[in-house]
C-alpha cells in the first residue's frame, strides 16, 4: 500500500509538471500579440494585408535571421551584422564585415521601425521590405550566396520543412515564404518604449535639461529627424566630404546629378547604442557629430539648404545647447527593445 501511494504521488507530480509546462507554453502563445502599432506612432507604410504577422511565421523568420545557412560558407547570419543589443547595428564597426571578413563600404543601418520605412538602405535602392534580404544574401562582400542555393540548403535541413509546415501549412520551402517570414521578424522589431515615448503618452516627464533640449531639437533638428520616428525618410547631402571610396549615395539609384552624395536621413532612436554614425561610420561619438554640423560642413554643390546659415555652411549650436540636445537625444534610448527576448536568438 505504501509503495502504491509512492507511485501515485510520482504520477501526480509528473502530471502537475506537464500541466505547468503546458500552461507556460499556452501563456507564451497567448502573450504573442503580433504587430501592435504604438499609440503615438502614425499608420505603418508596410501593407500587412499581404503578410499578416502570425506567431509561427514570426518564429520562422527569427530562426532564419540568426541562421548562418544564409551565407555561402555558413558562417554569417543577418544577426552577425545586426546585433540586438546595438539596436540591430554592427556596433563599433565603421562598415559591415561580411563573409571571409570582407569589408563593405557602408555602415550597417539599424533594424527598427521598418514598418514605417518608405525605402530601405542608405541610398533607398530597395522599396519593398519583402525583397530586402536578397541584397545582403547575394552581395559579394556580405553573404555571397544565391537565393536558389539558400533555399536548397533549407530544404535539406532537418528543421525547416517542419517549420514551414507550421507557418504556411505546407513543408514546401519557397522564396516567397522565406522572404515574408524574414519580413515578419523585422516588422516586429519595433522600438517605441523610450523615455521620450513615455512622455508623449503622458506617463513620464522630462527633466528641465531634457525639456530645454527637446525645444532646441524642434527648432534645429526636427525638419529632417521628424517625430516620432525621428526621420523624414528623405535623402540629403549633409556636407560630409566624400570618402576614399567616393560613394555617390542616392545617385547610384536615380542617376540624377542632384542626388550625388545624398543619403537617407537615419532615425535618431537608440543613438547611444548605434555608433559609429553616418553612412560610412566615420564619426564615433555624438560630440563628433555635433562638431561636424557646427564647424565641418563642406559647401558641396548640392549641399542641402538646411545646412546653410546666412550663406555659410554649418548649424549655429552653442556648447550649452549641445549638452541640452544630447540630454534630450538620450531620452530616445529604448533598453527594453535591446533586451526583448522575443527578438533574441532562441
Amino acid at each position: 500500500m505504501v509503495m502504491y501511494r509512492k507511485y501515485l504521488w510520482v504520477i501526480v507530480v509528473l502530471i502537475a509538471g506537464v500541466s505547468a509546462c503546458n500552461k507556460e507554453i499556452t501563456a507564451e502563445y497567448e502573450s504573442f500579440r503580433g504587430f501592435v502599432q504604438p499609440s503615438n506612432f502614425p499608420q505603418p507604410f508596410y501593407r500587412f494585408g499581404n503578410n499578416a504577422v502570425t506567431k509561427e511565421r514570426f518564429e520562422l523568420g527569427r530562426k532564419l535571421f540568426y541562421d548562418p545557412l544564409l551565407s555561402s560558407n555558413n558562417t554569417i547570419s543577418c544577426g552577425s551584422c545586426h546585433i540586438q543589443t546595438s539596436a540591430f547595428t554592427h556596433h563599433g564597426h565603421a562598415v559591415s564585415h561580411g563573409i571571409f571578413d570582407r569589408m563593405g563600404t557602408r555602415n550597417s543601418p539599424p533594424i527598427m521601425n521598418l514598418a514605417w520605412s518608405t525605402s530601405l538602405m542608405w541610398d533607398g535602392g530597395i522599396v519593398d521590405l519583402d525583397l530586402q534580404p536578397i541584397a545582403p544574401i547575394t552581395n559579394h562582400v556580405e553573404m555571397d550566396d544565391s537565393m536558389p542555393n539558400v533555399l536548397n540548403k533549407l530544404r535539406n535541413s532537418s528543421a525547416y520543412p517542419a517549420l514551414f509546415q507550421k507557418a504556411y501549412g505546407s513543408p514546401e520551402i519557397t522564396s516567397t515564404g522565406f522572404l515574408k517570414a524574414l519580413s515578419q521578424f523585422m516588422l516586429m522589431c519595433v522600438s517605441s518604449n523610450s523615455k521620450y515615448d513615455s512622455v508623449m503618452r503622458n506617463q513620464a516627464l522630462f527633466t528641465a535639461e531634457e525639456q530645454e533640449g527637446y525645444q532646441l531639437f524642434k527648432q534645429k533638428c526636427n525638419t529632417c529627424h521628424t517625430e516620432p520616428l525621428f526621420t523624414d525618410h528623405s535623402f540629403r547631402n549633409n556636407g560630409l566630404p566624400p570618402s576614399m571610396v567616393d560613394d555617390p549615395g542616392r545617385y547610384l539609384v536615380t542617376q540624377k546629378p542632384e542626388d550625388r552624395y545624398k543619403f537617407k536621413v537615419p532615425s535618431l532612436r537608440n543613438l547611444s547604442f548605434t555608433a559609429p554614425y553616418m553612412h560610412d561610420g566615420r564619426l564615433f561619438t555624438l560630440d563628433a557629430v555635433f562638431d561636424h554640423y557646427t564647424t565641418q560642413v563642406q559647401h558641396t554643390p548640392n549641399l542641402d539648404p538646411l545646412f546653410l546659415v546666412n550663406a555659410q555652411p554649418g548649424l549655429a549650436i552653442s556648447a550649452a545647447e549641445r549638452q541640452k540636445l544630447i540630454a534630450f537625444l538620450k531620452t530616445l534610448n529604448d533598453r527594453s527593445f535591446l533586451l526583448d527576448k522575443l527578438l533574441s536568438e532562441q
